[in-house]
């Protein structure tokens, strides 16, 4: 059995449009992959051991019943934070069945969500077709592979604290001056579609014919703008048949947690320092920490030091 929560290495990706805040002596560092299933346990017994390994050990002890279901013993999800410093590209991702017909069977598709950690004055983001585009317009834009694509999409201008699902299917971009916390399914197919006329190459390739086919112009986004929470609320930001994110808040209250052997619960703190307990031990979080509570856990209680926000994933 594995009850005892455990943090997580994060591993880091350094892309073209990333920034400094992630990693000040090493840029650009565009993401750090804080939950998935590369990960090494970086607490505990199980210290050194990879998070697809401690699935594949434990099942439904650290996943939930919930995700074994979904995703048998591979861990379900992949969480990171992303420091855009310009441009993503414009790209859209698969459903599960369109990722197993050009993926092959081993593969997921992705829905993900965005919660904005930090936005510069102005930030944007680029997400679902303009009511009356037509498939047909969003097909010859796509193979285009120019800036005529932009016409067809909608622009929206956000700030800290909103959030937003980003079903498959949705063309969307992230831009300059945003720090993003992401939650997806466990895949990374990124189908690029327009890249900001940057040089086209092996590792920043368009991908224009799977784009076509997984180009929805009805598929769509829900955005929650910045929600008032009061000292030990939680508050569910993103629902979705894959996974859901919650926001807690917390100065002095104390919030006690179950996991109920549903589904282990990740744990991320955007703003302060808590203390989160779990029968005899207790962890220390700081800003961007992250815990991962195992499924079978049970009861755990979290309490802060200061005025303090937490991410809460699971499935």
């Amino acid at each position: 059995m594995i009850a005892t929560p455990f943090f997580l290495t994060p591993t880091y990706r350094d892309y073209v449009w990333g920034g400094r805040r992630l990693r000040p002596q090493q840029t650009p560092t565009a993401e750090a992959w804080l939950i998935y299933e590369g990960n090494r346990a970086a607490s505990g017994p199980y210290s050194g051991f990879s998070l697809s390994d401690l699935s594949l050990q434990f099942g439904a002890d650290l996943l939930g019943e919930k995700a074994r279901a979904q995703t048998g013993t591979r861990f379900p999800l992949l969480v990171k934070i992303l420091d855009c410093a310009q441009w993503l590209s414009l790209q859209v991702h698969p459903n599960d069945e369109q990722a197993r017909k050009l993926e092959g069977e081993n593969h997921f598709g992705k829905t993900e969500a965005w919660y904005v950690l930090d936005a510069e004055a102005d930030a944007q983001w680029v997400a679902g077709a303009k009511p009356n585009v037509s498939s047909a317009q969003l097909t010859s834009a796509i193979e285009s592979k120019s800036e005529a694509l932009l016409d067809l999409l909608q622009t929206t201008k956000v700030k800290k604290g909103d959030a937003m699902l980003v079903n498959p299917g949705v063309i969307h971009a992230l831009g300059p001056g945003l720090l993003i916390y992401e939650v997806q399914q466990t895949s990374d197919i990124t189908y690029r579609v327009y890249d900001w006329g940057r040089p086209e190459s092996e590792a920043r390739r368009l991908h224009v014919e799977q784009a076509v086919v997984v180009a929805d112009v009805n598929a769509r986004t829900n955005l929650l703008s910045a929600p008032t929470m009061g000292d030990g609320e939680i508050k569910t930001l993103i629902q979705s048949a894959y996974f859901y994110m919650d926001a807690i808040q917390i100065e002095k209250e104390t919030v006690r947690l179950q996991t109920g052997g549903e589904s282990f619960h990740g744990l991320t703190v955007i703003e302060g320092q808590v203390q989160i307990s779990a029968e005899e031990e207790a962890f220390a979080l700081n800003p961007f920490d992250t815990l991962l509570v195992p499924a079978c856990c049970g009861a755990y209680q979290i309490r802060a030091s200061e005025k303090s926000r937490i991410l809460k994933i699971g499935v």
